[in-house]
């Protein structure tokens, strides 16, 4: 009987020590029951805009502190986080993790961390994706409530100036008559007649100036003529006297 209750003992203690470690992680506090790093709000694909509340669970048996960080997608590296706040060192469960005013980054779409620190310096983490900040929002055009009258357009007319009519009368084809081709319309101006042209003036040419200075043109010709025929005759008389004069005196 020794050996049964020896194993009866044992079992005993077992199940004791099993109950106490049962009561314990029943009474311990909430945020040290279990590994919580999550983000409730804003989840994947939420368009949010203006002063938001991020919320969710950070929490862990070994927790030291909490950190939350945004970065614009796409993500180039760990240097692109960029903290929302202060680092936390009370655990949060199902609760206001950090609050970011998104009105101090351009309109797009970004990524959250949330990154659980341990007191060994390991962490975990967890990210929410294509958060869409959008705080430029279109303004609205207002509608008019009840029936609206469209206008009607006002036509304006045009003068055309008259247009030339030409009327051609295709010949009909017959070889034993042929019809002359026949234009209807405005003809020019017509020509003027000889009967309103300009008379022609009849010309006078006075020659009595023109004979008299064609007289008066000759005999002042004729007297220099004669001027210089007596200028020679002299000259011929005066060039004998002296050549007779030289012979006499040799």
């Amino acid at each position: 009987m020794r050996p049964y209750r020896a194993i009866l003992i044992t079992s005993l203690i077992v199940l004791l020590l099993s109950g106490v470690s049962i009561w314990q992680a029943a009474a311990a506090p909430p945020e040290q029951q279990a590994d919580l790093a999550f983000i409730s709000f804003p989840g994947d694909n939420e368009v949010v805009r203006g002063v938001i509340s991020i919320t969710g669970s950070a929490a862990h048996p070994a927790f030291d502190r909490f950190q939350v960080s945004y970065a614009r997608e796409p993500v180039a590296g760990n240097n692109a986080w960029v903290a929302v706040g202060i680092e936390r060192q009370d655990p949060v469960i199902n609760g206001e993790l950090a609050i970011w005013d998104t009105t101090t980054v351009p309109d797009g779409s970004y990524s959250l961390r949330l990154r659980v620190i341990r007191r060994d310096g390991n962490y975990s983490e967890i990210e929410t994706n294509q958060v869409v900040v959008a705080n430029a929002v279109p303004t609205e055009t207002p509608t008019l409530e009840g029936p609206q009258e469209t206008p009607t357009p006002t036509i304006t007319p045009t003068s055309i100036p008259p247009t030339l009519t030409v009327i051609v009368e295709q010949p009909v084809v017959d070889t034993a008559t042929p019809r002359a081709l026949v234009l209807a319309g405005e003809l020019p101006t017509p020509r003027p007649t000889s009967e309103g042209s300009l008379p022609i003036p009849d010309v006078i040419i006075d020659t009595a100036p023109i004979k008299s200075g064609c007289l008066w043109g000759g005999g002042a010709i004729l007297l220099v003529f004669l001027f210089f025929g007596f200028l020679s005759a002299i000259r011929v008389f005066v060039m004998g006297f002296v050549d007779r004069t030289s012979h006499r005196r040799r």
